[in-house]
């Protein structure tokens, strides 16, 4: 089974590495672990993430079925996350909202485009036992 010490892994296309570095280290804070001429992996909140090159970008992405982010424990964190976003000029695809309001499954959510039209998707619950 998985433990704390455990990292989850996706691997995502990027048209530009440097795009991409800038986009989840400079804008996001994501820690860079390591680069090669051909994809970048990073901390990404806490699991791996690698951007591989790619000439295979979707042009017009939509939300579904193709996502991926975090989901918070904490407001705070959220907050401070659509607020570092905002500061710093990320593309929305979707604004800071509520979805299924007064329900348990209640949350906060937003959408950022990276440079390489991944849609990466922050959440945080009211009732923490929704995270999964």
């Amino acid at each position: 089974m998985r433990t704390s010490d455990d990292a989850f892994h996706l691997a995502i296309p990027a048209r530009d590495l440097d795009e991409a570095e800038a986009f989840y280290v400079k804008l996001l804070g994501c820690k860079l672990a390591r680069r090669y001429a051909d994809r970048i992996t990073l901390d990404f909140f806490g699991d791996q993430l690698v951007c591989h090159l790619s000439d295979r970008i979707e042009e017009h992405p939509e939300m579904y079925p193709r996502h991926f982010g975090i989901t918070f424990r904490r407001r705070e964190d959220f907050d401070a996350l659509v607020r570092l976003a905002r500061v710093r000029g990320a593309t929305f695809f979707a604004e800071p909202s509520q979805r299924f309001d007064g329900l348990v499954e209640e949350h906060s959510t937003f959408v950022l485009v990276d440079p390489s039209n991944n849609l990466v998707e922050f959440k945080h619950y009211l009732d923490p036992r929704m995270m999964y």
